[in-house]
């Protein structure tokens, strides 16, 4: 549905406050929680030249990398030309406005390319890929004992929450988004629940997600149906900063990225009230180690050979816990599954992390669609996936 003539204004404030800090006097400031939400309906232009610095845009916190680095050695160039037709990649990108795309098979580099002027060491916004990041998080947390047990309640961390519908929620069931909590997830309606969670003002200094959902009613038993909620997810992260009391980011330093050698620093955007790092979304990180995350995956969670991800969350994080209304898509601990046992972290706009252990296969995609997503676009993303398991089993 067309955003009202509110948020059109809130968008059209935060456009002339980027452009000109006269006109901004003038107007009244937004937010950060209110610009956080006006870049769902960011346009085109902004989106593309935006994603890929949302850390300086927006207050983040630094996930720094180590002087170690993983390399990613060349393998054979990977084609996925059409016979007699000419380099589909190539179409493909622009027609779906793809920044930059790479496939790792048996851990060399099989495909890289980039477009709209982004490149190798630039960021690039992955929205609900953090969410996939941040259950992984949570599954380090687990095996290293400062999360006691995936059947925990949420109250145990987050005692706020005690006299909410949240009070007797699992963190198993907010890893599968199955809490029954009432919830509207629609990108292109302004008034829908993700569009305002960050709009209000801060309550005692407690994060966005906090003061929002304490006052949501229940819809379902928890444990009794599926429903995709990024708030629940940075839920999830203050549960995780709670119990490792480390900021996510400097948590997925300490356990991914500087261990297993990023190349770069990331970066993870805070919520302006208590600042902790948004787990639902706001990490950004470069398209070579968003490969190397896939990697890390694709290697069962092990570091120099030893697991660092608890037993308990790999047996049901990447297989099916929950039904979607997809065809042939599941979800685990906040990461989709498919039925050939292939999984994927994805994101508004464009951005995935696809594991295919079958294949030892990564895809990273880092977009700016000009929706959040359709049938459409998700369709083609899957073309792109399907095209590259075709070329990878005909060799």
């Amino acid at each position: 549905m067309p955003f009202n003539l509110a948020a059109r204004s809130l968008v059209f404030a935060i456009c002339l406050a980027a452009a000109s800090p006269a006109v901004a006097r003038e107007a009244t400031t937004p937010t950060i929680g209110e610009q956080r939400e006006a870049v769902l309906f960011w346009p085109q232009a902004q989106r593309e030249a935006e994603f890929r610095d949302m850390g300086a845009r927006f207050p983040s916190d630094r996930a720094q990398a180590g002087p170690h680095v993983r390399e990613l050695p060349e393998g054979e160039a990977l084609s996925l030309a059409d016979a007699g037709k000419g380099p589909w990649l190539d179409g493909y990108m622009a027609e779906h406005h793809i920044a930059g795309v790479m496939v790792l098979h048996k851990g060399r580099v099989r495909m890289q390319q980039y477009a709209l002027d982004f490149g190798p060491t630039q960021r690039w916004e992955s929205f609900s890929v953090a969410k996939s990041v941040t259950s992984v998080l949570l599954g380090i947390a687990l095996q290293q004992g400062q999360i006691a047990s995936l059947d925990d309640t949420l109250a145990t961390y987050i005692p706020e929450l005690a006299d909410s519908a949240y009070a007797d929620v699992t963190v198993q069931q907010l890893l599968t988004m199955t809490s029954g909590v009432k919830w509207n997830e629609d990108y292109a309606d302004d008034q829908s629940d993700v569009a305002q969670m960050y709009r209000g003002a801060c309550v005692d200094g407690k994060a966005h997600v906090l003061s929002y959902l304490a006052r949501l009613p229940r819809q379902w038993p928890a444990g009794s149906h599926w429903n995709y909620n990024t708030a629940e997810t940075d839920l999830l992260g203050i549960v995780v900063e709670r119990a490792t009391r480390r900021s996510l980011a400097s948590y997925l330093s300490d356990t991914i990225w500087k261990p297993y050698g990023m190349a770069a620093d990331a970066f993870w955007i805070r919520d302006e009230c208590d600042g902790s790092n948004t787990g639902g979304s706001g990490l950004s990180a470069t398209l070579g180690d968003y490969a190397r995350l896939g990697q890390f995956m694709l290697e069962g969670g092990r570091i120099d050979g030893e697991p660092v991800i608890a037993e308990a969350w790999l047996r049901g994080g990447t297989r099916e816990q929950a039904s979607t209304d997809a065809p042939e898509r599941g979800y685990g601990y906040l990461w989709w599954t498919d039925t050939d046992g292939s999984y994927a972290a994805v994101g508004i706009f464009g951005q995935m992390v696809y594991v295919d252990p079958a294949r030892e296969l990564v895809i990273a995609q880092v977009a700016a669609w000009p929706k959040a997503t359709s049938n459409e676009l998700v369709a083609a993303r899957r073309e792109l996936v399907e095209r590259v398991k075709r070329a990878i089993d005909a060799e």
